[in-house]
């Protein structure tokens, strides 16, 4: 009896309750497909050619291509859809003046929006689950894909990770790829920097790959140019003596967009047992959060399309300074993920400053239209008292 009654002070009806989740849940997926697939076809006509000029390359590729595509489309999309979606929920029950029944039945603004921040819930956790289970391996996919030029038969990724530079002692080491192979670990295209203590150049060595194995590093096909003598020599393999331990080459080359949420926890608590800076992986793991649910906001900042003073301007002029709210969050959110990422802003600020920002932005237009229906309504009654 109790949790009825609890569940009453909240959602005083379950039936108005699930008839604005449904509407709002059948807008957001059909906004989503609509918008995906127009998307995924300007997308197509801009890459089909590439994927076309590799040897052997048919309409299989296509569709590999839009399987990879797609998932990507859909996590990036999904908190707009929500935001049209929510707008139009919103528009459709102020249009039939169902919000104006709502609110002479005693709810509240926050009692009404519930059920769609209830759905807009829904939405988040699919986001994430969607976005950890499937979107980031096809990242990776996609990128090996794209850096072989759409290559038709091309072997498994094997964990191939992007450049990594790395510090050993004064010297500097780039690989532009790093994979493993079972208990060996593979760099491709290396190149070391040996430098003096005044840190000038005195040789720079390149080798086609290095691997670690049984404890040791070897580089193969190793060519190396003195910068004093002009000397090159040239060189099948060599071993290599570094004090670069394989697990730092790996936890440096992650890329967040391709790893899942436990993964990239993984890979920074490696990097800070070895007390490297740890901050840009932060930034991107704040905001696998912080990006499903940013979804929850969509209901607050669309609510000027429900609750907005009628003589206060048209319907269409609230829903696209609703929609002009949206488009500032999401602005002021890459921006500030950017930031994270190039360290210019803390990670905690970075993943999350938007969303708080924009949660009070939202609070503040639904007390201000709320206080300008109060107001208004005194008006009227004033008159009529008056009359």
């Amino acid at each position: 009896m109790e949790s009825r009654s609890l569940r009453r002070l909240f959602v005083p009806s379950r039936t108005l309750a699930l008839y604005m989740a449904k509407m709002h849940l059948s807008r957001f997926f059909g906004i989503l497909l609509g918008l995906t697939a127009v998307l995924q076809f300007l997308d197509l006509l801009t890459t089909a050619d590439d994927i076309m000029a590799a040897d052997g390359a048919t309409w299989t590729s296509l569709v590999a291509y839009i399987s990879l595509r797609t998932p990507q489309l859909i996590v990036q999309f999904a908190p707009f859809a929500a935001l049209i979606g929510t707008l139009l929920t919103l528009a459709t029950l102020n249009q039939h003046s169902e919000v104006v029944i709502m609110k002479v039945s005693g709810l509240s603004a926050h009692r009404i929006l519930l059920p769609l921040g209830l759905a807009s819930f829904i939405i988040a956790v699919g986001h994430f689950i969607f976005n950890e289970s499937v979107v980031v391996h096809g990242n990776a996919e996609l990128e090996y894909w794209q850096e072989n030029d759409y290559a038709v038969d091309l072997p498994p990724n094997a964990n191939l990770a992007g450049r990594v530079w790395v510090k050993d002692g004064i010297d500097i080491i780039l690989s532009e790829a790093v994979s493993s192979l079972g208990d060996r670990l593979v760099l491709d295209k290396v190149a070391i920097f040996e430098r003096d203590e005044q840190k000038r150049m005195l040789a720079m060595m390149r080798a086609d790959f290095a691997w670690y194995q049984d404890g040791k590093w070897t580089l193969h096909e190793v060519r190396r140019f003195d910068a004093q003598t002009h000397e090159l020599t040239v060189s099948r393999t060599l071993d290599w003596n570094i004090s670069i331990q394989p697990e730092r080459f790996m936890a440096l080359s992650v890329n967040a967009d391709h790893v899942s949420f436990i993964e990239l926890w993984s890979a920074m608590k490696r990097l800070e047992a070895q007390k490297l800076p740890t901050s840009r992986l932060m930034a991107s793991f704040l905001q696998k959060l912080a990006a499903p649910a940013s979804t929850l906001l969509m209901p607050l900042l669309a609510a000027v399309a429900a609750f907005g003073v009628h003589r206060a301007g048209s319907l269409a002029i609230r829903l696209v300074f609703g929609m002009a709210l949206g488009f500032s969050f999401f602005v002021a959110d890459n921006f500030m993920l950017a930031m994270g990422e190039f360290g210019v802003a803390p990670p905690l600020l970075a993943s999350w400053a938007p969303f708080l920002l924009f949660l009070l932005v939202g609070y503040s237009v639904l007390f201000h239209t709320e206080e300008g229906r109060r107001q208004t309504n005194k008006q009227s009654d004033n008159t009529r008292k008056n009359d």
